[in-house]
């Protein structure tokens, strides 16, 4: 029987609704047959694969190992993914580091079939790890299908604890996020810029996103969001804006009284709303 999250309601209370049975919610997919069959299989059998060829042309396997990295949507391209992992990460002008999506670039380093060390599928704790992100990830693309704004705040919350973290966070930081879509686009959200900053200089964007992460969060630098309550309000105030943005949904408290706004009193109702929310 397919998986599907239980996801009452939409928007910020709807994502603190969904925190709360999360867990157990993952507990129960981890559980389900499709998870469970691809899990022992790639567990089993990965340990075979000792060459890129190898875990490309095996298709069970490359489930997983993309879907760890959140690439599950590239797996029909065989010829693109081999030469990410045959090229590795070791030589700077190698494919993996020249791709934009920086996920490329940790599934070739992990994998490593293309660096000097040579693959870690050997490795039983690197086996372990792989089907326990593959895991995650597939969960959230199950929130996903129901909420899409809620599988942005699940990976928000996930991914800017790594940058955060990072020892050179405040020179790489926000060219971190400002390349990864889903980051971009929780935090655009959460400053209330629109998606078109995105044709500005680089330079101009980062000091733009300084600019507001100080002005709301208390500091320029993405190691801000070590703090977990600067992380809840980054995607409290994301949520309030894509409600702002796309109206509410049926399931949003009071969506049927804003409905009945029209014109520029609606917009000046939910820029009031918003204001109140964030502020």
């Amino acid at each position: 029987m397919t998986f599907t999250p239980a996801i009452p309601l939409g928007g910020y209370l709807g994502w603190r609704v969904f925190e709360n049975s999360a867990d157990r919610q993952f507990e129960a997919f981890k559980n389900t047959p499709e998870v469970t069959r691809n899990i022992e299989y790639f567990t089993e059998n990965v340990k075979n694969a000792l060459t890129a060829e190898d875990l490309v042309k095996d298709r069970k396997l490359l489930t997983v190992a993309l879907g760890a990295y959140g690439l599950q949507d590239e797996i029909d391209k065989a010829a693109f993914v081999r030469k990410v992992l045959e090229e590795g990460t070791d030589d700077p002008s190698s494919f993996a580091n020249r791709l934009n999506d920086t996920k490329w670039k940790a599934f070739a380093k992990d994998f490593g079939y293309g660096n000097l060390g040579g693959t870690r599928v050997l490795i039983s704790s690197f086996r372990e790890q792989v089907a326990t992100d593959y895991m995650q990830q597939a969960f959230e693309a199950r929130v996903g299908d129901v909420n899409t704004d809620m599988r942005l705040a699940m990976n928000f919350r996930r991914e800017i604890a790594t940058i955060a973290e990072n020892p050179n966070v405040d020179r790489v930081g926000w060219y971190s996020i400002m390349g990864d879509t889903p980051l971009r686009t929780v935090l655009e959200g959460a400053f209330g810029l629109p998606a078109s900053i995105g044709t500005a200089d680089i330079d101009q964007q980062k000091e733009l996103f300084e600019q507001k992460a100080s002005q709301l969060f208390g500091g320029k630098s993405p190691a801000v969001f070590k703090d977990p309550a600067v992380v809840e309000d980054a995607l409290r105030r994301f949520f309030v804006f894509s409600e702002l943005e796309n109206g509410p949904t049926a399931s949003t408290p009071g969506s049927a009284a804003l409905t009945l706004l029209s014109g520029q009193s609606a917009s000046s109702q939910a820029q009031n709303l918003f204001l109140s929310l964030v502020s």
